[in-house]
């Protein structure tokens, strides 16, 4: 919520709030740091200065599943509610604390039933960037280079972690994949967010697939891995862990989006989330995201540590080679024999990609 500041500043001005009775002001002409707040400021729209990267999202703890069997956990509402207090995280607890809970333990169908809200919420997100857009713009180069290299179709396009699957089923109903032998797969360890991505892509009839499991297990590995925001969720070895997956017989290539970290990032996130998301958790969980996002240096680094058989490097980085930061930039990696095809058909766009290393 942004608040028209008094008059007596005499600029048009507006009020971040920060804390109860701080703010930040913010005018054409001037940037107070701390100021007093003229209007009383409900939390909920307080901009969260307790984002320690190093904390979990709120969606990270509340669903818990066996990392053996995929089985699903039940959690418990105190320790989730213990490791918020630990970062004095006050927006996470109060959005815990809405959460109902039998003997302690989270109610699955009231979970279950926020989960859907906020993925509901990050699909209109999606949808507001042209998210299904920028996958394709990029996707069908990686495919044509594969193509080019003798990787025979059918080839299996598997999204990670794709939740009611906006970006398969956008480019189920939006592109010509299906009919040149592309298979569109979703898979996520939430069955909850799989039934629903199954119901809406059955809803259009659209020629793709959801799966519950792990998407890098034999029975559903892919050709060509892509994710969004899912990056960030994964932290040291288990960041490592992941990248380290990929390297499967069959897989080719991958398109990892995730935010671009940068200083203002988090402010900008938190005014859109203000501006369009309705749940406490998807607003706490979207500003939370910029803050734990990584660098391109982490993310291209890691990768090229991780898979010495791949070629890896940041695409999209910056607006048409302009220090201007996107709000996503894309972790790229293929097998080292495809990139002479893929440099040659970026085309114009050859201006995004960075050093493949």
């Amino acid at each position: 919520m942004l608040v028209p500041v008094p008059r007596f500043f005499f600029f048009p001005s507006f009020i971040v709030p920060l804390r109860e009775g701080y703010c930040l002001v913010v005018s054409a002409q001037l940037l107070l740091p701390v100021a007093p707040c003229p209007y009383p400021l409900r939390s909920a729209h307080m901009f969260p200065l307790s984002f320690n990267p190093a904390q979990p999202e709120i969606t990270d703890l509340i669903v818990q599943h066996d990392p053996a069997t995929l089985e699903r956990l039940p959690v418990n509402k105190n320790q989730v509610l213990d490791t918020f207090a630990t970062f004095r995280n006050h927006q996470a607890l109060a959005a815990v604390r809405a959460i109902p809970a039998r003997d302690a333990v989270l109610d699955p169908q009231a979970v279950d039933r926020l989960m859907l809200t906020v993925h509901w919420e990050m699909q209109r997100l999606a949808e507001e960037f042209f998210h299904g857009q920028r996958i394709y713009e990029l996707l069908k180069v990686v495919l044509n280079a594969l193509q080019a290299n003798g990787i025979e179709r059918p080839i299996r396009v598997v999204d990670v972690g794709c939740g009611i699957g906006y970006a398969i089923r956008w480019l189920a109903a939006r592109t010509p994949l299906a009919s040149q032998g592309v298979e569109l797969v979703g898979v996520d360890l939430n069955a909850t967010l799989i039934r629903e991505a199954t119901r809406l892509a059955a809803a259009e009839d659209l020629p793709c697939r959801f799966l519950h499991g792990d998407a890098f297990s034999a029975q559903h590995a892919g050709h060509v891995y892509l994710s969004t925001g899912v990056l960030h969720h994964f932290r040291g070895h288990a960041f490592h862990y992941l990248l380290r997956r990929h390297d499967l017989p069959d897989t080719a290539a991958f398109l990892h989006y995730d935010f671009r970290p940068w200083v203002l990032a988090p402010l900008g996130s938190w005014f859109f989330h203000i501006l369009r998301m309705r749940t406490a958790i998807a607003r706490h969980d979207g500003v939370l995201s910029t803050a734990r996002a990584y660098t391109g240096e982490m993310l291209a680094t890691s990768s090229r540590n991780a898979l010495e058989d791949f070629s890896s490097g940041i695409y999209g980085a910056n607006i048409w080679g302009t220090p201007l930061p996107r709000v996503f930039h894309t972790l790229l990696g293929m097998r080292r024999r495809l990139l002479p095809a893929f440099r040659a058909g970026l085309g114009v766009r050859a201006i995004r990609l960075g050093e493949m290393v």
